[in-house]
């Protein structure tokens, strides 16, 4: 069974304004929730960054029935990993028997080397998050952990709030080396767009992906949106993990011509086909859970479409 999910998205939109599209996203009937985690937004245009546990207790404080994650949110750099697995643990409790997929990356420059640290090249980001996920892991028993590690070090540490149930670890890759990787110390896959590197998990958990659209009248007012707000993802190769602001990130995507948002990873179309077919390339690929990020502010626009036009080829 396929699980159809809804982004908060963080850097489009504040606090306020997601706890909203989280109550008519359970509304709709869809069945989790991803927040964003960013401490910058892509483009300074896009113009919002709350914090995301903030939000996401909010939302499950506002909403009964839907899981909720955080897709994906980096424990390495930033925010020291004790920190982290305190608020996962904090935000599961709150949502009680409803699923929380705490989703975890490497991360991006722009979020992480805000507190001066230097950012490591992909492969020792990799061996920190692995390391963040065994201190994370350690403290969920309960247990005073003391750790002395390669890249952390905790005393004395102590987690008091624990839910019944622990959420399982889901490790966001895009290469094959990062997917194998988290079938060895994650307990779920999460991924962006039908990629087939999800074949590379060896794992039983969930297994997510996000499909990033934009639904408007006309397939050109689609395009105009995407492009305007969220053209950054067209940016190729390892920018995304490099550039550190969002000054970079708007003069790199002034190469990002309207043609390439067209014919790239947003779906603009106007077609409801053309959305059944990318939803079912992801269920082809392997995933059981796909969630949508509608681009713009016409949130509103997604919300009728899939409901009318794409969900009762699946329901």
């Amino acid at each position: 069974m396929t699980d159809f999910g809804y982004t908060l998205s963080s850097e489009e939109f504040g606090p306020n304004e997601l706890v909203g599209f989280a109550r008519e996203a359970e509304s709709r009937g869809y069945d989790f929730l991803s927040a964003s985690d960013h401490f910058h937004p892509w483009l300074a245009s896009q113009g919002e960054s709350p914090f995301v546990w903030s939000t996401l207790g909010a939302v499950a404080e506002a909403t009964d029935d839907v899981d909720l994650g955080v897709g994906v949110t980096c424990p390495t750099v930033r925010i020291h990993p004790v920190n982290v697995s305190q608020a996962a643990a904090t935000t599961k409790e709150m949502l009680g028997d409803r699923e929380f997929y705490f989703g975890v990356g490497t991360g991006e420059a722009l979020n992480e080397h805000v507190t001066g640290e230097r950012w490591p090249e992909h492969e020792v980001r990799l061996a920190m998050l692995e390391e963040a996920v065994d201190v994370i892991r350690s403290l969920w028993t309960g247990r005073q952990v003391s750790h002395h590690g390669d890249h952390y070090t905790v005393e004395n540490a102590r987690l008091f709030t624990l839910p019944d149930e622990l959420p399982p670890i889901v490790v966001s890759a895009f290469g094959e080396r990062t997917a194998r990787a988290a079938g060895e110390f994650g307990d779920g896959f999460w991924s962006v767009g039908p990629q087939d590197t999800v074949s590379e998990f060896d794992g039983d958990g969930p297994k997510l992906t996000q499909l990033s659209v934009c639904v408007a009248e006309t397939e050109a007012e689609a395009v105009e949106t995407a492009h305007e707000n969220w053209r950054q993802s067209a940016l190729p190769g390892e920018l995304a993990q490099e550039l550190p602001t969002p000054k970079h990130f708007d003069q790199a995507s002034e190469l990002v011509t309207k043609e390439r948002i067209r014919e790239g990873s947003i779906l603009t179309s106007t077609d409801p086909q053309d959305h059944v077919d990318s939803i079912q390339q992801c269920l082809d690929a392997g995933y059981d859970h796909v969630y949508f990020h509608q681009i713009g502010d016409d949130q509103s626009a997604f919300f009728d479409f899939y409901e009318e036009e794409v969900f009762p080829s699946f329901r």
